[in-house]
């Protein structure tokens, strides 16, 4: 005697953006719809994706994956990369499809090219982005995190369109459109005139000075541009320098050192280069993460907003607030980030306001609200400021606590 068929069923249920619906084979997800402004708009999917015209009690694991849901569009991040799925009679291209959307981390994207690429099949990106559009189970197989090549952000054929899609890279910290860069010249100087309207006493600082420039630090990878970082907090630039030649002496070809060749290394050969304990377990924690991929690269950050990227660096040992600030500043180019840890700027911000005592981090940010969304100009207006007007002082802060200082 054969086993009877698993039970269907449905359930709508409200959430933070508005009510989903879900429907179930077993304890198998058949269909996750999107917040719609009422329950009653999922009901001809839902009675489509099951033949059930009325509303069930869900098994416990679907109401655990709905509370999850709950939790995700209320601003805490969940992983559904592990949710079973009923998808059985889905074409076995798009279960590929689907399963390499599944593995794209909350706060990244990826084009159709990429995903094509990624299960062997390059050149098929308009089918991959077929694939999507049919994708029964929205957020669970984040759709949400595919865009069109060159940084469009491509059709979302879930209800909401592109506002639903914004709204949920929103919620796990990216961006539908790239933030704006200050490596350009004519960007800093618009954003530098526009501060300087903001602001009338900046302003007069700023005023009769050479235009600001952003070099930017680092052309390789956010890890390399990590690992050199770690190499140089709390020393000189020269001692600095000189450790990290030993260490890529190690490596004999290698500009930075592959994480998996650096974890193979012995903790003495890297001491005995001049590393201490804690840089030397802080270089391994980072090798491991950016062998998990945990290090997002480059492009993945340029639609990652400023949060998110700070709290994904500062989870690996060694990068403190300060490290991903200055990561931001300075590889990035991003145009809002005010360093409240950095002791030069405390510094400037006292000498060029006339403070009794340096600015505490509160008052930091409390005189960094007119400078928004500009506050890096600022920044670097005063670091400027400092330099220029006190060379002394200026320098040893500078070479001490910027851009390489410590967390």
């Amino acid at each position: 005697m054969s086993d009877p068929p698993p039970s269907t069923g449905w359930a709508t249920f409200p959430t933070a953006l508005g009510h989903c619906g879900i429907a179930w084979e077993g304890s198998q997800v058949l269909r996750l719809c999107l917040p719609e402004r009422t329950g009653r708009a999922l009901h001809p999917r839902l009675i489509e994706a099951t033949g059930s015209r009325r509303p069930a009690t869900p098994p416990a694991a679907v109401g655990q994956v709905m509370e999850r849901v709950r939790r995700h569009f209320a601003g805490q991040m969940q992983d559904f990369s592990a949710v079973p799925l009923q998808l059985a009679d889905v074409p076995a291209f798009w279960r590929q499809v689907y399963a390499a959307a599944r593995a794209i981390p909350a706060g990244e994207t990826r084009t159709y090219g990429q995903l094509a690429s990624a299960i062997g099949s390059p050149g098929s990106a308009r089918a991959v982005g077929q694939a999507l559009g049919h994708n029964p189970v929205a957020l669970i197989i984040p759709c949400h995190r595919v865009q069109a090549a060159g940084g469009k952000s491509g059709g979302f054929s879930a209800p909401g369109g592109l506002a639903t899609k914004a709204r949920m890279l929103a919620l796990e910290g990216c961006s539908l459109e790239p933030p704006l860069v200050l490596h350009l010249p004519r960007a800093l100087r618009a954003a530098q005139e526009a501060l300087g309207k903001a602001d009338p006493a900046l302003g007069r600082l700023m005023r009769g000075r050479p235009p600001l420039a952003l070099e930017r630090r680092g052309d390789g990878s956010a890890y390399g541009v990590l690992l050199r970082a770690i190499v140089h907090q709390q020393l000189r630039p020269a001692a600095a320098q000189t450790i990290l030649k030993r260490v890529q002496a190690l490596f004999p070809g290698a500009v930075v050192p592959h994480p998996q060749a650096l974890l193979a290394t012995p903790d003495a050969d890297l001491r005995a280069a001049g590393l201490s304990r804690a840089k030397t377990a802080a270089l391994k924690d980072l090798a491991r993460h950016a062998q998990a991929g945990d290090v997002p690269s480059e492009e993945a950050m340029r639609r990652m907003t400023d949060d998110a990227i700070v709290k994904r660096l500062t989870g690996i040992r060694g990068i403190g607030q300060w490290t991903a600030e200055m990561l931001l500043i300075f590889y990035l180019g991003r145009q809002d980030v005010l360093p409240v840890h950095d002791y030069a700027l405390r510094a400037a911000m006292q000498r060029a306001f006339r403070l009794r005592s340096l600015p505490t981090q509160r008052h930091m940010e409390r005189l960094g609200q007119r400078w928004r969304p500009y506050r890096t100009v600022a920044a670097l207006a005063l670091w400027d400021f400092l330099a220029t007007s006190f060379p002394v002082r200026g320098a040893a802060l500078r070479s001490s606590s910027h851009p390489r200082g410590a967390d």
